[in-house]
């Protein structure tokens, strides 16, 4: 791959992964991307008001958004190359997608870049529920095609993930003596998330994977005042696309006794996008192109498209190199010629829609 500029493939994504970056401390990494950026040609790079790392490249009338996320969760995987690895906390995700995308729109030829104009952004606070660098641009970019940062190994696109919901639970009352025949606080919440549970086992009924409603209790407290007792528990929901939040949050509403108190966050909306479209189309040229075999995939998670799909209503999928089981994982790792194949991919399929 020739980028025009001296700037390594390896060892941009290696000084990204060197530079700690967990949602809400992402200013440092931001910066040395936006100086990558500059080093590589493109027309604007900066780091704008959430501390996204944004850069634009090209002047033509076809608008393409490039969305990654720079941020990463806790946890130190210590960055080293070993053989074809590279090891290192966001190789997977989702820096190393997101620098795919810099080096994928830099390698552009100029003629391409006379018909589209590329708008890069390293989103903050993807992994925390605040989505804070994504919501940040939603208004102010007004895109005709948006590719999602995020590992689906780079023979794969994304076309779809469930949405979520957080939930609290509360229980405050009065204490009473263990003799005295009637459900604690933190019993009530106990049977409560049973019978959650059964709902969703009961939907689950006959369904796929991706169709599946997903629950995972995340905290659970208790506390013992001298005259009161107060229980809350935290669990989420992945929602397939055929369960609206709005309809999980009546569900959950009317299992939950009216003592309880409820508190719904994070409210993500489920998203599936079609399959023939002029971006799926372009991808699936541009993998073969580089010599794979490209497969659709759908993703039991959550990413930014999540966030930015119901404002931008054009066609959008998540693209990027790396194996999604190692997130979040101690052994976090990308390998580099699926890192080099996803560049070379990516510059085809963003051609491809120049025409």
């Amino acid at each position: 791959m020739n980028t025009g500029l001296s700037l390594d493939p390896v060892e941009f994504l290696k000084g990204a992964l060197e530079i700690p970056s967990v949602s809400g401390q992402e200013r440092a990494v931001a910066q040395y991307l936006a100086e990558g950026m500059r080093r590589l040609g493109f027309t604007k790079a900066w780091v704008d008001e959430a501390d996204n790392a944004r850069g634009q490249i090209g002047t033509g009338p076809v608008q393409v958004v490039l969305l990654g996320h720079i941020d990463t969760v806790p946890g130190e995987v210590p960055v080293r190359l070993e053989g074809q690895k590279l090891f290192g906390r966001g190789s997977v995700d989702a820096k190393g997608p997101f620098v795919t995308f810099i080096l994928a729109a830099a390698s552009l030829p100029p003629e391409v870049l006379q018909k589209l104009t590329i708008h890069l952004v390293g989103a903050t606070e993807e992994e925390v529920p605040s989505s804070k660098g994504a919501r940040y641009v939603v208004d102010k970019l007004k895109p005709d095609y948006v590719v999602i940062g995020e590992p689906s190994s780079w023979q794969g696109i994304t076309l779809g993930y469930k949405g979520r919901l957080l939930v609290r639970v509360r229980r405050e009352k009065d204490n009473f003596h263990s003799a005295h025949h009637e459900p604690n606080a933190a019993e009530e919440l106990i049977s409560y998330f049973v019978s959650i549970k059964a709902w969703a086992e009961a939907m689950n009924s006959g369904q796929g994977p991706f169709n599946q409603v997903q629950y995972n209790l995340r905290d659970f407290r208790i506390e013992h005042p001298d005259t009161r007792q107060l229980a809350e528990m935290k669990f989420d929901l992945r929602l397939p696309p055929r369960l609206s939040v709005e309809e999980a949050v009546r569900h959950l509403s009317a299992y939950a006794p009216p003592v309880l108190d409820l508190d719904f966050s994070g409210r993500e909306v489920p998203y599936v996008g079609p399959k023939d479209t002029p971006l799926t189309r372009a991808l699936r040229i541009g993998i073969r192109q580089a010599g794979g075999e490209p497969v659709f995939k759908y993703k039991t998670g959550t990413s930014d498209m999540n966030i930015v799909a119901p404002h931008w209503k054009v066609p959008m999928v998540a693209y990027g190199p790396g194996d999604s089981t190692l997130d979040h994982t101690p052994n976090e790792h990308l390998e580099i010629p699926e890192f080099l194949k996803a560049i070379e991919a990516l510059r085809f399929a963003l051609t491809r829609l120049a025409k």
